[in-house]
């Protein structure tokens, strides 16, 4: 396990909070009351800068649950929203602090409604900078967020990698596959065979070439798929049913390679291939909100262990896996969840819906 130097920015963030707010309106008082004693203001004057720090730790505490349950606009919007919230908590300030400094000052009193105006905004550079260092702090611990998260997913995406290539690599499906190859040559089947061979080195290639780290298109991991597929249909023929429904719009919408074969290859071995009958798998895309929802289905003999909401001690590996690469990948983000049909299981899989841009690359 890597150790890392501490940072002050490490504190618990609650912590961290409290002790950056009230340290920095504790400093805001003692300049103002050294101020005060600087410019021989009379005995007493410090319960101005008192009442000031008092309420703008107050108002700036309201900001910051605004600050929070708007976090997930965009930067311009949630800078639209905060103008007016602004402005307003300037103005309170100024309003609380002014009743308390007008015992100190008779000509502090506003003359018309311009000074109101022009008084009400004096503490806006106060509050524009409490603003400012909360958006600050908060956005340099959503980057240490993100970097933690993407060192966990480069380490993740290695381990995933090894695991993917025992799936891919599966003895049962390499035997499987080069038995029906030598049963086709046997019966003479020749160009099946040589198709079979094909559809298994290119498949293989894909497999071995694959970067976990790459992010295409959910086009391009079909069309991964299909490498795999084929060679199961040669083997299963019309045991073997496929069906997809893939909603125009998420044919370019982004996902981690390699995703959905695990959860394809699980649903084969145990709907499919133990049954006479063979089954049917469905895979489905669709855009929701700002998700991208893919469903594997299978219409096979489902599992009595999913009614706990666990899955199957000893078996759904790929299944297991599939989830925790999405948890580091997206975090809360991400979604995944498998559940038995009337007939059959489905898996859902939820992620962040981006899209690659038209000309852009990945890689």
């Amino acid at each position: 396990m890597a150790i890392t130097a501490s940072r002050p920015f490490d504190l618990p963030r609650e912590r961290l909070f409290w002790l950056l707010h009230l340290g920095g309106w504790a400093a805001y008082f003692s300049l103002g009351y050294l101020q005060s004693v600087a410019y021989g203001k009379p005995a007493g004057y410090w319960v101005v800068p008192l009442t000031a720090t008092v309420t703008g730790s107050l108002v700036t505490l309201g900001l910051r649950y605004l600050l929070r349950s708007a976090w997930s606009l965009s930067p311009r919007r949630l800078l639209a929203v905060m103008v007016v919230p602004i402005l307003a908590s300037s103005a309170v300030m100024d309003l609380i602090t002014r009743r308390v400094m007008i015992e100190f000052c008779d000509t502090c009193v506003p003359m018309n409604n311009a000074a109101y105006v022009a008084y009400a905004l004096g503490y806006i550079y106060v509050v524009l900078a409490w603003v400012g260092l909360y958006m600050g702090i908060k956005y340099y611990h959503q980057l240490q967020d993100q970097t933690r998260r993407a060192l966990a997913s480069r380490t993740m995406a290695h381990q995933a990698q090894l695991k993917m290539l025992r799936y891919q690599l599966n003895p049962h499906f390499l035997f499987n596959t080069l038995n029906a190859i030598s049963t086709l040559i046997l019966d003479r089947d020749n160009p099946t065979a040589n198709r079979m061979v094909q559809g298994l080195s290119s498949f293989l290639r894909h497999s071995l070439d694959s970067d976990p780290m790459q992010r295409v298109t959910l086009r391009q991991e079909l069309d991964a798929l299909t490498l795999y597929l084929d060679i199961e249909k040669m083997r299963f023929t019309e045991r073997l049913r496929v069906e997809t429904d893939i909603e125009e719009e998420c044919w370019r919408a982004l996902l981690p390679s390699l995703l959905l074969q695990p959860l394809v290859e699980n649903a084969i071995k145990y709907a499919v291939a133990k049954r006479v009958e063979g089954g049917l798998l469905r895979i489905e895309a669709q855009h929701e909100g700002e998700h991208l929802v893919l469903r594997v289905i299978d219409d096979g003999p489902g599992c009595g262990a999913l009614e706990n909401g666990e899955l199957p001690p000893g078996k759904g590996v790929g299944l297991r896996n599939t989830r925790e690469r999405l948890a580091v990948l997206y975090g809360d983000s991400g979604g995944f969840m498998v559940r038995n049909r009337r007939r059959g299981i489905e898996v859902e899989l939820r992620l962040p819906f981006e899209t690659k841009a038209p000309g852009s690359s990945h890689g």
